[in-house]
């Protein structure tokens, strides 16, 4: 396969795994929806810092560690289920923390929101093991050493995350200041957060083992 149409067949198929539903970009939205599109773009910021991460990892054929070892994926499996269900029960016992502040809230850090969307990427080992499958695909031998070309599709699929986050970003913002301008349903937004999050973190916990 020449490497340039490896490259438009690597970007189709990024891109609808991008749009497909998955932890991060519900969190993106959920996040625009409550706190606004500033907190949508730094949660779309945050995971893709984890991208980046997992690019790395399958650069350097770390990922292959979470692929081989049974305790290695639960490991991380576990741990990343628990901090989703922590910070969504978080969000719903301190409701204050996820509402406008005309309504009386008190709006969680930019910082936080940054730090719980690298953590919940990160420690998502179902990223890992898709980066692992899925990106030597599109390299090849004949083209040079192999981690150059998966760090470079790892980093293209982050670029590409990027843009359409920002975009979800964008939407979910606008969709959320109508919603937080009518009271009633900006004081249970926080609940959307908190079962999402909730959710997210019970299928990861409840999911089969490593593919």
């Amino acid at each position: 396969m020449m490497p340039e149409t490896a490259r438009l067949l690597f970007l189709g198929a990024s891109l609808i795994v991008i749009v497909s539903p998955g932890p991060d970009n519900i969190l993106l939205l959920t996040r625009g929806l409550t706190l606004g599109r500033t907190a949508a773009l730094v949660s779309a910021a945050g995971a893709n810092l984890g991208l980046v991460f997992h690019s790395l990892l399958a650069a350097l054929g770390l990922s292959a560690v979470l692929a081989s070892s049974a305790a290695a994926y639960s490991a991380v499996k576990y741990a990343g289920a628990v901090y989703l269900v922590y910070i969504g029960v978080k969000a719903l016992l301190n409701r204050s923390e996820f509402l406008p502040a005309q309504h009386g809230g008190k709006t969680i850090g930019l910082d936080k929101v940054f730090s719980q969307a690298v953590l919940s990427n990160v420690l998502n080992p179902k990223i890992a093991i898709f980066f692992l499958a899925y990106l030597p695909q599109f390299a090849s031998p004949d083209s040079g050493p192999m981690w150059p070309q998966l760090l470079s599709y790892g980093l293209t699929f982050t670029l590409l995350s990027l843009i359409v986050f920002v975009v979800l970003g964008c939407l979910s913002g606008a969709l959320g200041g109508l919603l937080r301008s009518r009271p009633r349903i900006a004081l249970r937004l926080n609940w959307l957060t908190g079962g999402v999050l909730v959710s997210l973190g019970l299928g990861l916990a409840l999911s089969g083992a490593r593919r």
